[in-house]
């Protein structure tokens, strides 16, 4: 949908004004999550991407003090809406959030947590597939992906489903007596499972993404915060492994630990042996431990990484999560 003055938020209306305690001049502005269970982690990203900032009491924007970036702090549901419609230039919210919102943004990369599933959901045993629930009452907050979902099932048995907005504790909807069924957002599944419900079929799944606005006026500073971002989710996945290795078997070491562009070989003092060190993923860490250790690899060690910067086609291929959606300005220096 299109945005009222209404519809924006405060801190969006007035901070560009003589009113407001913070100016943000003509920086670029970033929409991360203010609260839910995103809040943390996200703090900890901008952390590692080198964002220093001080956020006032009771503020919701906070000028960076080393770049030229504001962060403007929303309920995750709004960010979508607010980054497609050019308010602010980059965002991090739920793939699902951008479903609902049917807005067009660029999505840059996929962050690897808030992971979840928009589901139909039901009293525990009485309906077997979502079609059963066509035609029914349906609760929901995603109320234009339920719409969606329960179109087709409509046209073909030529029912009418009820969709009703509600904007939170969906899964009270039934136990009231407000819903046959409903869709919502499965993580754990601790909440559901208590509300004696289940998930009936899946619509989508969903994690949480970093996104921007296709005609930004900052395209180099959104391609550097992504690139900033790709390293923190390559340094996240990986991590260096070293070890001492005879040279009479470092052919074999070298086919378990091949690195990224090449492992680093070391000579040491017994001229018999040699260091080496490489880059691996982290969840494979125990596996090679074992292979290092049977082909007589010894003091063998892992280092976690706090920051990287490797070439884009390797963040890609190393995280599988990156999109690597790049702004015009940059596409056109290339």
């Amino acid at each position: 949908r299109g945005l009222n003055q209404s519809d924006v938020p405060s801190c969006l209306r007035y901070f560009k004004t003589m009113a407001t305690p913070i100016s943000v001049g003509e920086n670029m502005l970033f929409a991360v999550p203010k609260k839910g269970r995103l809040y943390q982690r996200v703090l900890q990203m901008l952390e590692r991407m080198g964002l220093e900032y001080r956020r006032a009491n009771r503020l919701d924007i906070a000028n960076c003090t080393n770049m030229p970036v504001s962060l403007v702090f929303l309920p995750a549901k709004d960010i979508a809406y607010y980054v497609g419609e050019g308010q602010v230039d980059l965002g991090i919210t739920g793939e699902d959030i951008i479903a609902e919102a049917n807005v067009k943004v660029n999505t840059l990369a996929k962050l690897g947590i808030g992971k979840c599933k928009l589901c139909v959901q039901g009293p525990k045993g009485k309906y077997k597939e979502a079609k059963d629930l066509a035609g029914k009452r349906i609760v929901t907050s995603f109320p234009k992906l339920a719409r969606k979902f329960f179109n087709d099932f409509d046209k073909k048995m030529n029912t009418q489903t009820s969709i009703k907005y509600v904007s939170g504790s969906v899964e009270a909807a039934i136990a009231l007596g407000l819903a046959d069924g409903i869709v919502d957002i499965v993580e754990t599944g601790t909440t559901m499972k208590a509300a004696g419900l289940e998930v009936v079929e899946d619509v989508m799944k969903s994690q949480t993404v970093l996104i921007s606005n296709p005609n930004t006026k900052h395209p180099a500073l959104v391609s550097r915060l992504f690139k900033r971002i790709q390293g923190y989710i390559v340094a996240k996945n990986q991590c260096m492994i070293s070890y001492n290795i005879p040279k009479t078997r470092l052919a074999d070491a070298l086919r378990i630990t091949p690195g990224h562009e090449s492992p680093t070989v070391t000579d040491l003092s017994d001229s018999e042996w040699v260091a080496v060190s490489a880059l691996i993923k982290r969840k494979e860490a125990q596996d090679i431990f074992d292979n290092l250790e049977a082909v007589g690899a010894k003091s063998i060690l892992t280092f976690a990484i706090d920051a990287c910067r490797f070439p884009s086609d390797f963040r890609r291929s190393v995280s599988g999560e990156l999109n690597g959606v790049l702004h015009s300005e940059e596409k056109q220096s290339k």
